[in-house]
């Protein structure tokens, strides 16, 4: 084992445990609680959907976010050095570089969705509501390779132009704002879809459990949700743990990230679902849209109702907030990757994650015009780069942190680590998932998302 202080690496630090509460909370909001979590409530049963996923984010949840954050404050290191603090074995290594690998993948597709969201925030300000509401707008928007890769690089030199300030200055601050902004904006929006004619419909769809509706493909698709959602596996918990200082309560500070996260995703189906009630009268082809959710049914949704543009203007501006916040958490986890590893300053590892996220991004935001003809199979670039990370190397990556704390760490040295700052008020549930559920829950995410890609099952 090797242990360097944080003060000796002269890593960057939150300075109070809100800091790193907004932070990790910003990453876990993003668009897998603004767009994922309706869509899949919706398809799922609603109601009942919802009922299974909040009890899988605060024991399943729960177990893995305060394993990676104690990780991270335990060895102060990002992912690799995590994993070499405690060996330096082949499995040591895979560990931890397949958990720092994730970010750098997620990132440049993740900010050429985020580049769409821009494009279509300014096309809510100019105007179009009507226009962005047509069958075909979409299509035609991604079908041409200059704009959206303008978009994409507006949306990635944000994201850059905050890693490059720093921790304090630039991602806390940065979470500090956005994150109450997004509530304010999403209570706003939430209010406006559930008053209008035909939503509370949708409200009770979502809000109240119906058995009937309950399904094996429920607890598989609330379990994998819930693991993209509190962005798990990706890096960012170790990383943000690294600058956690030891006089900041982690479990404390992961219940408010659960919180934070949930009240969000439920936020998130009240904006949605029952605006889609009340367009649709609850049209089951509607409700199941997936991932034209967002920017094909919602304008039309808009365009139907009366303040249309200023409503598309607030959820759009939401879901920017929420993307960045994301986007910023995800490229911090490989910047501090590069800086731990190579030795490197914040600009320098900077330089070259911006340089990685536009070579693989543009391969995506190209994939659906000038890239068209090529596939892997049978995916464009940004449906296999997401298919690899999240059905694939996700998994794999939380199942390597489970064995190394119970092979390598110890559920003693974990406990040690909490109860520096923390009562570790749910240490029986924490040994009782770590031990016994969290490798099956995400065996089955891995087999079942395998299985749905190659058409086996459908989810």
């Amino acid at each position: 084992m090797e242990k360097t202080s944080n003060q000796a690496n002269k890593r960057g630090s939150f300075s109070s445990r809100i800091g790193f509460v907004m932070a990790a909370a910003g990453s876990a909001v993003g668009l897998g609680n603004i767009w994922r979590f309706p869509y899949l409530a919706a398809k799922y049963g609603g109601g009942i959907f919802l009922f299974v996923y909040l009890i899988l984010v605060y024991t399943f949840g729960y177990t893995m976010i305060m394993s990676e954050t104690a990780l991270g404050r335990m060895t102060g290191k990002s992912p690799v050095g995590a994993f070499k603090y405690f060996g330096r074995s082949g499995a040591h290594r895979f560990g931890g570089w397949i958990n720092a690998i994730v970010p750098m993948l997620i990132v440049p597709y993740y900010s050429v969705i985020g580049g769409w969201v821009v494009k279509y925030l300014v096309g809510y300000f100019q105007g179009h509501t009507q226009a962005m509401a047509s069958d075909n707008y979409f299509a035609r928007f991604i079908g041409h390779g200059l704009p959206v890769e303008i978009y994409f690089l507006i949306f990635t030199l944000l994201t850059v132009l905050v890693i490059a300030a720093g921790v304090q200055k630039g991602i806390e601050r940065i979470s500090k704002i956005g994150m109450p902004v997004l509530v304010v904006l999403g209570i706003l929006v939430a209010i406006y879809s559930i008053t209008r004619p035909g939503a509370m419909a949708g409200v009770k769809y979502f809000l109240i459990p119906n058995f009937k509706n309950f399904s094996w493909m429920t607890v598989v698709s609330a379990m994998g949700q819930m693991f993209y959602s509190l962005s798990i596996a990706m890096g960012i918990l170790y990383t943000f743990g690294s600058y956690m200082g030891h006089d900041m309560d982690i479990e404390k500070s992961t219940t408010q990230v659960e919180f934070f996260d949930t009240a969000i995703a439920i936020l998130a189906g009240l904006m949605i679902i029952p605006a889609v009630f009340a367009f649709s009268g609850g049209d089951p082809k509607v409700l199941k849209a997936g991932p034209s959710l967002m920017f094909i049914t919602l304008p039309k949704v808009f365009g139907s109702m009366g303040l249309g543009t200023p409503a598309g203007i607030a959820f759009f501006l939401l879901v920017l907030l929420a993307a960045l916040t994301s986007s910023i958490a995800l490229a911090e986890s490989a910047v501090s990757t590069f800086e731990d590893e190579l030795g490197w300053g914040r600009i320098r590892a900077t330089i070259l994650v911006t340089f990685i996220m536009v070579v693989l991004g543009s391969l995506s935001s190209l994939g659906f015009n000038v890239l068209s003809h090529i596939t892997i199979i049978g995916m464009d670039f940004l449906d296999f780069f997401d298919f690899l990370t999240n059905s694939v190397m996700m998994p794999i990556a939380a199942i390597a942190t489970c064995i190394l704390i119970l092979k390598s760490v110890t559920l003693d040295q974990i406990a040690a680590e909490v109860k520096i700052t923390s009562t570790f008020k749910r240490q029986r549930i924490y040994n009782l998932f770590i031990k016994y559920f969290c490798i099956l829950f995400l065996t089955i995410i891995l087999v079942s998302s395998l299985l749905n890609v190659f058409g086996i099952i459908s989810m």
